[in-house]
């Protein structure tokens, strides 16, 4: 830079020395005004001045050599350390959004932009910086050297920033085992992550697992006999004494069933696949002059629904007959009767005189829970069966079984208590599980045989024999004694086979505990085989109705 500002044609050093002070002051006010502080170009104009004051005031050789050695070493620090600022601008990350920026910066403090910078500078005439008191050759030099003084300073922040693009070969080589670090610790987290995440799913299963398993072998350890541990029920009252007497007159000839009431039997579920559910005990009181119904209702439907069904029927009855109602529930029946007063006591306060539930499971059944329970193993497989069973199979409602279980049971008994001055009778036995009862067949219909027409050799025309039937039998028996050793074994509870005896007591009802052993279909449906010297089912009905009508007269005298 030092040769553009000496000029051998130039006859006057001194004027030499001061224009060439004046240019150097130029070049440095332009780069004040154009550069904003590039203090590199300003160091480069500072050396250039002391070269020159070297060579004008130093008179001898070892002067200006010294002076020359020690601005080639300045020159050379400063090289390092632009160096130096390359390769630390490099490592930490400079890229061309830096270098936009920086360029920005400068352009909008300079007032030009990058389409703008080569026109100005190649519009700068030398007429601009020329010296009234100075040579045209001077003022010639002078100008060439301001304009390339002043294009290189400009654009030496361009290749300065842009040189931060160029990235040396040794940063390059830095840089893939960082990226390769870099990605090897993100794979590390992420598989952490996920680890982390299956353990957690595999903890929640676990639990589940545990959770389902304990509500399956809990089962309805804590839910048989609610009704009596609930504060604020009724207590029961023992009738088995009065019932048993009854039964013994009964046996004897004595009948005193009254006339003047109509005797609805209401059956349980699955009624409907049983043609002679409570067909012997209405034929029994049929003979001896009584009025007596059998609720056609739909025994698979829900509990509400018969309720309403029931309703219906009764008023029926009642204007019809002009007689209050006497109400027999066996099993679901039972549970259907008292969920009909419990609903519309309003409409049946003066047409029904009492109710008796037989084996019913009015505070809930183990079986109907066991079977449909949330929550423990295998629940959703269950009730599919279940409602395959149920809705396809016989035609029914889910709800009809859903309805008996001891959720459904404490909800529609909290919101919903019978009235307190109905008579009631609870009735509940135990079944017997010993090994002659599997072989004990239980009649459930007949089956009708059609007529068949047989050939009578010798005659003109063959005679016809009639149709027989035939008795159709199950092992319903055995299969009740088999649910109630599972529920004696699993919970320790006596049961007819499918309600315990806590269950079926109503709360301020009279209760008839008998010692005999009676499975849950003995009181519907007659044995194959029939001992003389024991009383039979239609003969235990006529006495709990007997107890019932007797309660009943307690009741109004106690009212009056």
């Amino acid at each position: 830079m030092g040769d553009l500002f000496i000029d051998e044609d130039i006859p006057d050093t001194p004027s030499t020395s001061h224009q060439v002070g004046h240019a150097s002051s130029n070049c440095c006010y332009l780069e004040g005004d154009g550069c904003l502080g590039n203090q590199a170009h300003c160091d480069v104009v500072s050396n250039a001045n002391l070269l020159i004051d070297s060579f004008e005031f130093c008179s001898s050789l070892d002067d200006v050599i010294t002076h020359l050695v020690t601005l080639a070493g300045y020159l050379c620090q400063r090289l390092i350390g632009f160096v130096e600022n390359l390769v630390a601008q490099d490592i930490y990350g400079c890229s061309e959004n830096a270098f936009a920026h920086s360029f920005g910066s400068y352009s909008r403090s300079s007032g030009l932009n990058t389409c703008e910078f080569d026109e100005e500078v190649c519009s700068s005439s030398p007429e601009h910086y020329v010296d009234e008191s100075s040579p045209e050759v001077y003022t010639r030099n002078i100008s060439r050297a301001q304009k390339e003084l002043l294009v290189n300073t400009r654009y030496g922040i361009v290749q300065n920033s842009y040189c931060h693009l160029r990235i040396p070969f040794i940063i390059q080589g830095l840089m893939l085992p960082l990226f390769g670090f870099r990605l090897a610790w993100r794979l590390a987290l992420a598989s952490w992550r996920c680890s982390f995440y299956y353990i957690r799913c595999l903890q929640v299963y676990v639990r589940s697992i545990k959770s389902r398993l304990h509500k399956t072998l809990l089962g309805s350890s804590n839910d048989i006999g609610w009704l009596q541990r609930t504060p604020g029920m009724a207590p029961v009252e023992d009738g088995t004494a009065r019932f048993l007497e009854l039964l013994g007159k009964i046996r004897n000839g004595e009948h005193k069933l009254p006339n003047s009431f109509v005797y609805l039997l209401i059956p349980g579920l699955f009624s409907n696949h049983g043609p002679l559910y409570f067909v012997g005990t209405k034929r029994f009181f049929s003979k001896m002059g009584l009025a007596c119904h059998i609720a056609k209702i739909h025994s698979e439907a829900s509990v509400e629904h018969n309720a309403c069904e029931l309703k219906h029927y009764i008023e029926e009855l009642y204007w019809g007959s002009g007689k209050r109602v006497m109400l027999l529930g066996h099993s679901k029946g039972g549970v259907d009767a008292a969920a009909a007063l419990s609903l519309y006591w309003s409409d049946l306060k003066y047409k029904v005189a009492g109710l008796a539930l037989l084996q019913s499971p009015f505070g809930g059944s183990p079986i109907a829970s066991d079977i449909l329970r949330e929550g423990q193993i295998a629940d959703k497989e269950t009730r599919k069966i279940m409602e395959l069973i149920i809705c396809k199979l016989i035609k029914g409602d889910i709800r009809a079984l859903e309805d008996l279980t001891y959720d459904k049971r404490r909800e529609f008994i909290m919101k919903h208590q019978l009235p307190k001055h109905i008579p009631l009778i609870s009735f509940h036995t135990e079944a017997s599980i010993g090994p002659g009862v599997l072989a004990t067949m239980t009649q459930i219909a007949h089956a009708e045989l059609p007529w068949l027409p047989l050939p009578n050799l010798g005659a003109e025309e063959a005679q016809v024999q009639t149709g027989c039937q035939v008795p159709v039998v199950i092992p319903l028996s055995a299969a009740m004694a088999v649910s109630a050793l599972h529920l004696q074994l699993r919970y320790g509870e006596e049961s007819d086979g499918l309600v315990t005896r806590r269950d079926a007591e109503v709360p301020g009802s009279v209760v008839v505990r008998p010692d005999r052993k009676l499975d849950h279909a003995w009181m519907v449906y007659s044995s194959g085989r029939k001992n003389p010297n024991e009383p039979d089912c239609n003969e235990m009905c006529e006495a709990l109705l007997t107890m019932l009508v007797d309660l009943g007269k307690i009741k109004e005298e106690s009212v009056k």
